[in-house]
């Protein structure tokens, strides 16, 4: 275990060198990142909206706006189809979801169907995979009336396909900001999520995302009264419609239905100045045969009111003056060098081929992003003192190499995920830290290991080689444990939580080749060179050869541990948690007074006529800041973010909007459902791996040990009214994945001396074993605490919610190890030869009839 040939050191060397390369960007500005050599890499973590400001934005595809788009095309597809057959026909209704018509001629039937088979026939939906799918289906439901109706397998091929269209044009849309590194993904069937990084202007992205920018060119309805129509005192004719112009007050105004020039047709659309009036608008120019189409409109309506529409908006009706031949055209209106902008990006961009609602926004202002960086930054850096100074004391030399191994640990996992282009965020910060300390947990490991073996008699190379050869499966089992935790987080969790997942299980992976690479091969080097005569120790915290008879109260501690379990539960029920806006929906603002301090009360005052039911405005961090929480405004389902926008209006005048963060009903639902669903995969999941690792039996405890420890987390929870949010699943899970941890490393010793000691009563067996492993279950419980409490002193109010749980959870995560899981092998009466794996070693020693150490071997 000890030699190292020659090229596996030059490879364990060139991997901690090329971590030092990938990492130093980090480290650097970005003009001495633009001044490296072409060769070296220069590409640094992204950061995440809460370290540097920016807008997060979910948006979904509105599926009856679809239908009823895709209902109208249909319509008028079967008249065309119909009259293109000579079958005569009554006219074509929408009724109840889909397109009626009744034949005049009953003997007509057949050629109807012939007519229509074009659109009722199935249609490809993968050039490559050959997939297809019926839009449409045909029926006869009365004699000679038929109907179409769109098939679910349709509808959703139409979302889909408008979901792929949308990101296209979302992207275009976005690209046109200048923003840097925006990412646009695809999220399930129906919808789109747009995350822009430093957008200083998140209304604005709003704005351009939230409007479908179809553009069409009609002419007006002069022949009947707009103002009439308006009134109810006449139906509006057959082939028009009534729309509103963008005036303020708006006016009404008839226009046909007929599309005379779609924005389809549009090459280009530039913002510019009227140069008679001086006022700003859209130039814009249409291709070939738009440009034919639109001359000869204008040619046929001379002196008629052309209305140039926006998503059902008339932005203005000029009047023909003369033929346009050029091709070229002039969107005048109400617009402002802002508007006329950001008009001539959405008709640059092009038209969403449905309408996009936004069910989920968050922002962060960049004020708020340098604190939390420098939050971060701060608990980082005081965390990983905590560790090394105590790693130093626990161990004195071998901590050294321990602490060189988590500096090393830490440079190549900020490496992998510069390399992977991972996005860091708060939570992310928080991942690293707690990689800190648990990496820590893999050196104890060995260092107890190899004391224990030196104590049992064994030369100091013997012991050291002994050491890690044995921690080696303890070291694999406890972390694949936390992996299996941070897998069920990144598949089930979102944005942060997910961002903290990957920093975990990158921080896993580096962690074991620390610990059982670099770290043996610092200390094989150091034996070689030195020829120590004795294994360094530091301040022996926990004494060794303990023979604490924890079974002997096992009845007492069941009895607690039940007690307060069922107390914590009811709690739940009956104190409630505080459940953030992810799991109820509705809206949180962030606000930062520009004066010296906020008006709480004008605030609520400001605010009663505008939000519905309770408005929770609290002062949060200092005197200029406040907090805002509502519930979700009937207003927002007809007009989403309306009740945002309303309280912008109201407030922005003397605050800056610092944090946005808005959830819909729909999203916070299956975000409570996905967290329930999580929690439980991963309790599952790592309990298949104990009962295939080891035995049903461990599987049980195991389980119970945890659901222990998450049931005195949301016990304080509870009590501590903490919000109780997506972040704080991701502490819940952590803390799964810490309980486990601990629970398996005293099952393998368990395991170990089962294996040892045939003849020794199971209770005498748990004791020798917890007595075995108290030391390194205490260390690496401390060294955890340091990295939380530097977290939770200086991490910044965000992330002591995240944080706060998961320092009861290791606390309690120790307490379930010995006092749960290790006596549930005691009831369901485990028994030496159902162990699989290897046999008693028979020179073996009986320990003593304590049960307090163990025999050497």
């Amino acid at each position: 275990m000890l030699y190292f040939a020659r090229w596996k050191t030059i490879l364990i060397w060139l991997a901690v060198l090329a971590g030092i390369l990938f990492a130093l960007p980090n480290v650097l500005t970005e003009s001495q990142r633009a001044s490296l050599p072409g060769f070296l890499p220069d590409r640094p973590m992204t950061l995440g909206l809460d370290l540097q400001g920016g807008s997060y934005v979910l948006l979904e595809v509105d599926r009856a706006s679809l239908v009823n788009d895709r209902l109208q095309s249909l319509r008028d597809d079967v008249q065309v189809s119909l009259r293109g057959a000579n079958v005569g026909f009554n006219s074509v209704t929408e009724q109840n979801g889909g397109v009626q018509f009744t034949l005049r001629d009953p003997t007509q039937g057949d050629a109807a169907r012939t007519a229509l088979q074009g659109l009722t026939s199935p249609i490809s939906t993968s050039l490559l995979a050959g997939g297809s799918v019926t839009e449409t289906e045909l029926a006869e439901i009365q004699p000679n009336t038929y109907r179409l109706t769109l098939t679910d397998a349709g509808i959703n091929y139409r979302l889909s396909t408008a979901v792929s269209q949308s990101i296209e044009v979302v992207r275009r849309r976005v690209d046109e900001l200048g923003t840097t590194e925006p990412v646009i993904q695809r999220q399930g069937l129906d919808r789109i999520m747009v995350q822009v990084p430093g957008l200083q202007d998140p209304d604005r992205l709003k704005n351009l995302l939230n409007q479908t920018a179809r553009l069409t060119f009609r002419l007006v309805d002069v022949n009947n009264s707009a103002q009439a129509v308006a009134a109810g005192q006449q139906p509006a004719p057959a082939g028009s419609e009534l729309l509103q112009t963008t005036d303020n007050p708006p006016a009404p105004i008839l226009v046909q239905r007929q599309v005379m020039i779609a924005g389809d047709n549009l090459t280009d659309a530039q913002a510019g100045f009227d140069q008679q009036t001086n006022q700003p608008v859209v130039n814009i120019r249409f291709n070939s045969v738009g440009a034919q189409r639109f001359g000869q409109v204008t040619r046929d309506n001379v002196n008629r009111p052309f209305a140039i529409v926006l998503d059902d908006k008339v932005l203005s009706a000029p009047n023909i003056r003369e033929p346009i031949l050029g091709g070229q055209a002039q969107i005048s209106g109400n617009f402002t060098v802002q508007t006329a902008n950001d008009l001539a990006v959405l008709l640059r961009a092009g038209a969403l081929p449905a309408t996009l609602d936004i069910i989920e926004e968050r922002t962060v202002g960049p004020g708020l992003g340098a604190d939390s960086i420098a939050a971060g930054q701060n608990a980082g850096i005081i965390g990983g003192v905590f560790v090394i100074a105590f790693m130093l004391i626990a161990y004195g030399f071998l901590g050294i190499i321990a602490n060189i191994a988590l500096i090393v640990n830490v440079i190549l996992l900020v490496a992998v995920l510069s390399v992977l282009g991972s996005t860091l965020t708060l939570p992310g910060i928080a991942g690293i830290v707690l990689t800190m300390g648990m990496a820590v947990d893999s050196n104890v490991l060995i260092y107890e290991r190899i004391l224990e073996e030196r104590r049992q008699g064994r030369s100091v190379v013997q012991s050291i080689d002994a050491g890690f050869h044995k921690a080696l499966g303890t070291i694999m089992d406890a972390n694949i444990t936390t992996l299996i935790a941070a897998a069920v987080l990144f598949f089930l969790g979102s944005g942060p939580v997910r961002g903290f997942a990957v920093t975990l299980a990158l921080g896993i992976f580096t962690t074991i080749f620390t610990a059982l690479t670099l770290t043996r091969w610092m200390v094989a080097f150091w034996v070689r060179r030195r020829r120590p005569k004795e294994v360094p120790r530091g301040y022996n915290f926990i004494p060794h050869g303990t023979k604490i008879r924890f079974m002997a109260i096992r009845k007492w501690a069941f009895a607690t541990t039940l007690s307060l379990s069922i107390l914590a539960i009811a709690s739940v029920f009956v104190g409630g948690l505080n459940f953030g806006i992810d799991f109820t929906g509705g809206t949180v603002l962030e606000l930062r007074a520009k004066g010296e301090a906020a008006d709480v009360g004008k605030i609520r005052d400001d605010l009663s006529p505008i939000v519905e039911g309770d408005i929770q405005v609290q002062e949060f961090g200092s005197p200029r800041d406040v907090l805002i929480r509502f519930a979700v405004q009937p207003q927002d389902a007809t007009t989403p973010q309306a009740s945002v926008n309303a309280v912008r209006g109201a407030l922005a005048q003397d605050y800056d909007f610092q944090r946005v963060e808005v959830v819909g009903p729909t999203v916070s639902g299956e975000l409570a459902w996905a967290a329930i669903f999580g929690v439980g995969a991963a309790m599952l999941a790592i309990a298949v791996y104990v009962w295939l690792r080891f035995e049903w039996h461990f599987a049980i405890g195991a389980l119970l040990a945890t659901a222990h420890d998450v049931a005195m987390a949301m016990g304080f929870l509870v009590v501590s009214q903490l919000e109780f949010n997506l972040s704080t699943i991701a502490a819940l899970l952590t803390i799964v994945g810490y309980s486990l941890n601990d629970t398996v490393v005293v099952f393998d010793r368990i395991r170990e001396n089962l294996r040892k000691y045939k003849k020794m009563p199971i209770s005498d067996i748990i004791d020798l074993s917890l007595n075995e492993t108290l030391s390194r279950t205490m260390l690496t419980a401390v060294t955890l605490v340091l990295a939380l409490v530097a977290l939770y002193g200086f991490g910044g109010d965000v992330i002591r919610v995240f944080v706060a749980p998961m320092l009861v959870g290791v606390l309690v995560g120790v307490y379930s190890s010995i006092f749960i899981a290790a006596p549930v092998l005691i009831y369901f009466r485990l028994r030496p030869d159902s162990i699989k794996g290897g046999t008693a070693d028979e020179g073996a020693a009986a320990p003593p009839s304590g049960g307090a150490t163990a025999g050497k071997v």
